[in-house]
């Protein structure tokens, strides 16, 4: 065995790196362990973020009531259209002998121009509506021109309209009802310079009526309907038709799956997303394939692999699809299936085939695929507490996971810091022990020489 004297600085050096590799060992182990935990943190994160993503797609299939699901179609769209949501009857709709809803236009005698004064000084214009609603003017006689009497009429906005219309013999002031239906019907009277503009059905004086004012009327499957509008929106619940001219006009409402095959195609998206973020944190990769490609993140084992969790969620999104059945369909039926690679997905031309043969069959498929898919979900991630769950929050599996890991970092963090300065103080007590020793070898050394040379000093006085 070396004694100190023996050694070398180099030799102590070694002596205590060996101990330091020795000391650091147990730290490295703790530091490799940490490693391997937030792996599989963050590949719980990945998958965690995916499910809630599909979450997210489950909603806007949760409520088909609300999606829309009907579309219209009219034989003359040059008579009549129309806009449907969800709530609408499936079926035809026979508009006939539409006739428009119209207000009231008056226009009066020839005035030499726009701008001209008109004789007869100071006075009022009063428009009274067939609904009660009035209108009054009031113009100086220095006002009294057809477009001061068209802009104060405009700026009430008291129900009627004024415009001017010039022609080559002179301008005309034209009145219409703001809106239509017979109540948008109107008198005028009139004082001073503006009595000329007087109308009534009675004495319609030099006005002429253009146009009278009246509700639309046709017939809808033969029952007789009257609007103040050309806009139907409660003479078929979810119908919101438009008359455009008179005639006749046939609507037909029917199934339209656009809106439940595009949010079932986004579900579709997003259970792949999910499935892809498993099967990545779960894949088994050969230690030949990983030597090969040892830079490659492709080539590298899942930090889940065996993990019974991550494993049985993706078998259970796998499963709500390929064990889907309700009302006589699967899910093949409605254009979902599970793909060779262990993908899903999903044809939308199936699924408006299968649609359009039964609506309520496929509805409810796809709410038994909802209901198990989110249980399935909330399993996974939790759900908060609102009142769709009776106000109890639920802490998924993958939280209580991630919190263990963490809680086991967080210790193991500890575990090394405390290692770490019971090391420092093993290497630094050692380095004492070593300049200690060395410096009483090098004392016993020096004094070893001096009885060496004082013994041989001896020796030659004696002789």
């Amino acid at each position: 065995m070396s004694t100190v004297s023996s050694l070398s600085s180099s030799a102590v050096n070694a002596q205590i790196a060996t101990v330091t590799k020795r000391l650091e060992a147990p730290i490295n182990n703790l530091q490799n362990q940490i490693a391997s935990d937030k792996a599989i943190i963050s590949a719980w994160g990945s998958i965690s973020g995916a499910v809630s993503s599909l979450s997210d797609s489950l909603a806007n299939i949760k409520n088909l009531s609300t999606i829309n699901s009907r579309s219209v179609t009219s034989s003359n769209t040059a008579t009549a259209t129309a806009t449907v949501n969800a709530t609408a009857a499936t079926g035809t709709y026979n508009l006939t002998s539409i006739s428009l809803a119209k207000g009231q236009e008056l226009y009066s005698g020839l005035i030499s121009s726009a701008g001209s004064t008109l004789s007869g000084g100071a006075g009022t214009l009063a428009v009274t509506l067939t609904s009660g609603k009035s209108e009054t003017i009031s113009l100086g006689s220095g006002s009294m021109t057809l477009n001061k009497i068209a802009a104060a009429i405009n700026k009430q906005a008291g129900g009627v309209d004024a415009s001017i219309i010039g022609t080559s013999a002179g301008a005309r002031l034209v009145l219409n009802s703001s809106s239509t239906g017979a109540s948008a019907a109107f008198s005028v009277s009139g004082t001073g310079a503006l009595a000329q503009f007087a109308y009534s059905t009675a004495t319609p004086g030099s006005e002429v009526l253009a146009q009278t004012a009246a509700n639309a009327s046709l017939s809808l499957n033969g029952v007789p309907i009257t609007s103040t509008t050309n806009s139907l929106g409660s003479a078929v619940a979810g119908v919101t038709i438009s008359l455009v001219s008179s005639g006749n006009a046939a609507l037909s409402v029917s199934s339209s799956p656009a809106g439940l095959s595009s949010n079932l195609s986004s579900v579709a998206t997003s259970l792949n997303a999910a499935i892809s973020a498993i099967a990545s944190g779960t894949k088994f990769a050969s230690a030949k394939s990983s030597s090969a490609a040892a830079s490659s993140a492709s080539a590298k084992t899942g930090p889940l692999l065996g993990n019974f969790s991550a494993t049985n969620l993706k078998n259970q999104l796998m499963s709500a699809v390929s064990a889907l059945e309700s009302s006589g369909l699967s899910a093949n039926a409605i254009g979902l299936s599970i793909t060779s690679t262990g993908g899903v997905s999903f044809n939308s031309t199936a699924f408006s085939s299968a649609y359009a043969k039964s609506p309520a069959s496929v509805g409810s498929l796809v709410s038994k695929l909802y209901t198990s898919l989110s249980a399935i979900a909330s399993s996974a991630i939790g759900t908060s507490g609102t009142a769709a769950t009776s106000g109890t929050s639920i802490t998924g599996f993958i939280s209580a996971q991630t919190t263990s890991l963490n809680d086991s970092v967080n210790s193991i963090d500890q575990q090394i810091t405390l290692l770490t300065q019971q090391s420092s103080a093993t290497l630094k007590n050692l380095a004492n022990q070593y300049t200690t020793a060395e410096n009483k070898s090098s004392s016993a050394s020096i004094t070893q020489a001096y009885l060496s040379i004082f013994l041989g000093n001896s020796s030659s006085s004696s002789a």
